[in-house]
């Protein structure tokens, strides 16, 4: 009798564990699947904390700098409206992007432009820095606000003079 009683027990447990199989092998996939994913936030999330502190290092680089040199700036430096909308124009960039260089919005650039509103010193003396800055230059600026990191220095290509 105790045979029995064995052989029936075995029994029982090779097909409680056939019955299981099917849904542990989705319930490993599925845990496979959402710990690939959470790896994947963790590589986005650290990325994105490189870019805030290298994005906080560079404000605070900013804020901390002397303010002589602004007063500088602005020896004889003075607001004007068209000058503003000639810049951005120039530059070929929309106000909210010239904006982003400003360090202001783009509502901003557009009271500005508009001369419903004025720069204070501080943004004025940036503006006065602005206008030193090409096309090139301001799209590498830009780039580097975006992505928060410093763009590669690539060679540039030099034009080739004609023969005279």
């Amino acid at each position: 009798m105790p045979n029995l009683m064995v052989t029936l027990k075995q029994e029982i447990s090779r097909l409680a564990r056939k019955e299981m199989r099917p849904h542990l092998v989705t319930t490993r996939q599925l845990t496979a699947r959402h710990r690939r994913d959470i790896a994947r936030l963790k590589r986005l999330l650290s990325g994105h904390e490189k870019k805030i502190a290298f994005l906080e290092a560079r404000e605070r680089k900013r804020l901390s700098g002397p303010q002589a040199p602004a007063a500088d700036l602005l020896n004889g430096a003075r607001f004007s409206p068209t000058s503003v909308r000639a810049q951005r124009r120039r530059l070929k960039l929309s106000a909210a992007e010239y904006g982003l260089l400003a360090g202001v919005s783009g509502q901003t650039i557009y009271l500005w432009e508009q001369g419903k509103s004025r720069p204070r010193t501080g943004q004025l003396a940036t503006l006065v820095t602005l206008r030193k800055l090409g096309r090139r230059a301001a799209l590498r600026q830009l780039d580097v606000l975006n992505t928060g990191e410093e763009p590669v220095n690539l060679p540039r290509r030099r034009k080739r003079r004609k023969p005279r």
